[in-house]
């Protein structure tokens, strides 16, 4: 199982960057215990707290010329990591 999926980077969490919290999509069946493990295995940093949301994925609609098609977007689990005091995160190091 694959625990972290993405970064997000969105202005409301690069906002919240400068205090050492990062966001990510995850794992839907990932716990906290997991989602810690692998942001300290992959980034070699000390997670002091981690939030969890789960998201349900939006109702969208499409019109056709038969019918009208009605679905959802997949529902997805983001997950805000707090890490210690002068630890950062660098996501655009491999760029």
């Amino acid at each position: 199982m694959d625990i972290l999926k993405k970064p997000l980077v969105t202005e409301k969490i690069s906002e919240l960057n400068e205090s050492g919290k990062y966001g990510f999509i995850v794992d839907r069946r990932a716990n906290k215990v997991q989602i810690r493990e692998a942001v300290e295995k992959m980034y070699g940093v000390t997670v002091e707290k981690v939030r969890t949301m789960n998201y349900m994925g939006k109702e969208k609609s499409r019109y056709t010329k038969t019918r009208v098609i009605s679905g959802r977007k997949p529902s997805f689990k983001k997950a805000i990591v707090q890490v210690a005091e002068g630890e950062i995160i660098d996501f655009y190091s491999g760029i």
